[in-house]
């Protein structure tokens, strides 16, 4: 934990979803697995879902944006984090849009209102060695999970996509009523996912529109995740279920989801700025 302590932070969150965003590009600062869950538990730290680095790092042009789950496991994207960070590396440079890099590869970022911010995210990953899954699945719009008795199970059959993490995102009648505080910790540590996944429950309500929630890895529910917004707009499109652009409901509010033609994804929303604070000595 060497270098963190009396280090400034922000707390932010983007629809609920709450980050402690860290600059370190120039104190050098880094943040290890113990560092991160004392900061992500509200008893020994300000508490949030997930940690965020702004830093330089080896290797990478310009800033990187680095992403640690409550339970101090480093993962490679977070769209509501993106929103926030691409809120402030843009008020830096007096600019409406700014590139910045994550483990997931390069982002773009951009103003399309006020407190709203759009995100390239990318391509989704389709292919089973690439979500990664443990075996291989010729279809990951449908994968081999089922919950509940064999000859009768709750649910079965979600889709398997990564959008910078890898997700799993079964289709519902009624999103409100599924157990996902109960299933959730047991589909992320499934053995088709070999690095765990972000699980979600989807009701499509229209060709346009999604009812998600979601149980992050390492984190829990959560009131919002960006990427599990894009990974439903793109297994449901792949499902025939929806258009390819949609707005996704989640337990914080609304996102604006396009997978467009290029095959990228674009997500939009709004970004909040909560407070100011300092690391304390114990860090």
């Amino acid at each position: 934990m060497t270098g963190l302590a009396n280090h400034a932070y922000r707390k932010m969150n983007g629809l609920g979803n709450e980050f402690v965003i860290l600059d370190t590009r120039e104190t050098g600062a880094k943040i290890s697995e113990e560092s991160a869950r004392l900061i992500a538990d509200p008893k020994t730290g300000p508490g949030c879902d997930q940690i965020i680095s702004i830093e330089s790092r080896k290797g990478v042009d310009g800033v990187f944006m680095g992403v640690w789950n409550a339970d101090g496991s480093e993962v490679n994207a977070c769209g509501n984090a993106a929103r926030c960070v691409g809120s402030l590396l843009m008020d830096e440079a007096e600019t409406d849009s700014i590139d910045f890099t994550t483990g997931a590869g390069l982002l773009k970022a951009w103003r399309v209102g006020a407190s709203r911010i759009a995100v390239d995210m990318g391509e989704p990953k389709l292919r089973w060695r690439d979500i990664p899954l443990a075996e291989q699945m010729d279809d990951t719009r449908f994968i081999d999970i089922k919950l509940g008795p064999i000859d009768n199970p709750v649910l079965w059959g979600p889709s398997a996509v990564n959008v910078g993490n890898p997700h799993c995102v079964f289709f519902v009648d009624d999103a409100e009523a599924q157990a996902l505080d109960r299933f959730g910790p047991l589909v992320e540590n499934h053995p088709l996912f070999p690095q765990r996944a972000n699980v979600s429950v989807a009701q499509v309500t229209s060709k346009n529109a999604i009812r998600l929630r979601v149980w992050e890895r390492g984190v829990g529910i959560t009131r919002a995740c960006g990427s599990a917004a894009c990974a439903a707009l793109v297994s449901a499109n792949r499902r025939r279920l929806t258009a390819r652009k949609a707005t996704v409901t989640l337990d914080g509010g609304d996102l604006a989801i396009e997978w467009r033609d290029d095959n990228n994804i674009v997500m939009a929303g709004p970004y909040e700025f909560e407070n100011d604070g300092v690391l304390s000595e114990g860090f």
